[in-house]
């Protein structure tokens, strides 16, 4: 029997989960909102500062002689340009270069990297290292990490470190103190916004997270669930496995699998790096030849959809969080794709969506029409391909 297990802050976000919504992750329960509604968890992320429990991401020490190399075999980017105290995010794909899964690369030391990724890695990755002087040690249940992303995460952040944060990049880290509480803290995230997140040893988890809570209440600070995350990343373009794209692990049929090139993760693919690396033939062609698909934005014409559910007698009916539903994507009367995660924009104020479209139709500026359904009868909203991100904050990588 599957025992699903609680994070090292369940003490702390089980007390404060009103409607206890709580959603599985990778084998933990986690909260997906702390309120009835998603609206102050949101303007969270965008006004203030949003507290967020990550710790089920999947986390790998690798060290070594050659760990540079087995994630230089194993990864798209090119780890040899990686220094220490920096994040590559990067994909890594099969000999077809689809892609299996997506995560971080962090430099620890001049030897030993962290490895993240959404779903378990440890057997892929421990293939590849054969012949290769390398240790791989799984330590997700001995890390605790936080998500803290907002406006508002480095003011707080400076007010409870023993070193400011003023000075870390965007995809960097520092060691650190947190009321004297050692912690690595990395200017990465989710949600397209300014943001930092912290690892921790799991013990230290509960001290940290009320450290945080404690400075950030006179700044909106917020406890923040995946549901808002989930609105927010989608405004940010980022996609999620197993919901925008299938891991090539796991899907049943070759259409169900992603190449980078197609989820437009074209720049994290180092077709100029010396060496081979799984799945750098297939991608070699894919680069010359061009891609089938791409993911790309939708944005619904909100005007005519509204019209649609006029025509019902009613107002338009929208989804308070995104949604992770396939819906068709047509031209005329023909689909030539379909989006993966719809959501209203609240801050922007347009509905939009993650959408996967065939060549020619994923260009930009194209006219679609998206299937929604009004009082159970599917209608089609005119939509338009746009460039992802669809919010992209000036504040974000200052």
């Amino acid at each position: 029997m599957l025992q699903l297990r609680h994070t090292p802050f369940h003490e702390r976000t089980s007390k404060l989960c009103q409607p206890q919504n709580w959603r599985r992750w990778a084998g933990y329960l986690v909260a997906g909102s702390y309120e009835l509604t998603l609206d102050r968890e949101y303007w969270a992320i965008r006004n203030a500062a949003a507290l967020i429990d990550v710790t089920p991401l999947m986390k790998y020490i690798i060290t070594g002689k050659d760990a540079a190399r087995l994630l230089d075999r194993v990864v798209t980017r090119d780890i040899g340009k990686l220094k220490i105290g920096q994040v590559y995010y990067t994909g890594w794909c099969d000999d077809e270069g689809k892609m299996i899964d997506d995560g971080t690369v962090s430099r620890l030391d001049e030897s030993t990297y962290r490895l993240t990724s959404a779903d378990p890695n440890l057997r892929w990755l421990s293939m590849n290292a054969v012949g290769l002087e390398v240790r791989i040690t799984e330590v997700t249940d001995n890390v605790a990490a936080l998500s803290f992303q907002g406006p508002n995460s480095r003011l707080i952040l400076n007010r409870v470190a023993d070193n400011p944060v003023d000075g870390l990049k965007y995809f960097r880290l520092m060691q650190n103190k947190v009321d004297g509480i050692p912690v690595t803290i990395s200017r990465t995230g989710y949600t397209g916004d300014l943001g930092f997140e912290i690892w921790m040893e799991a013990k230290d988890a509960l001290p940290i997270w009320d450290v945080l809570m404690e400075a950030g209440a006179d700044y909106g600070i917020a406890p923040v669930g995946i549901l808002a995350m989930d609105m927010a990343r989608v405004e940010a373009g980022l996609f999620m496995i197993e919901v925008d794209y299938t891991s090539a692990s796991h899907a049943w049929i070759e259409p169900q699998k992603s190449s980078p090139f197609e989820l437009g993760l074209d720049w994290t693919v180092a077709l100029d790096k010396p060496g081979y690396f799984v799945g750098r033939r297939a991608l070699e062609h894919e680069k010359k030849e061009g891609s089938a698909w791409k993911m790309v934005g939708l944005e619904v014409d909100w005007v005519e959809m509204e019209k649609l559910y006029a025509e019902a007698g009613l107002p338009p009916q929208i989804p308070g969080m995104a949604v992770r539903a396939s819906l068709p994507v047509l031209v005329g009367n023909v689909q030539i794709g379909y989006a993966s995660t719809s959501s209203w924009s609240p801050l922007l104020k347009k509905y939009i969506a993650l959408a996967h479209l065939q060549k020619p139709y994923y260009e930009i500026g194209t006219d679609v029409r998206l299937e929604i359904t009004v009082e159970h009868h599917r209608q089609h909203a005119p939509a338009r391909v746009v460039k992802l991100p669809f919010y992209e904050p000036e504040w974000k990588k200052k």
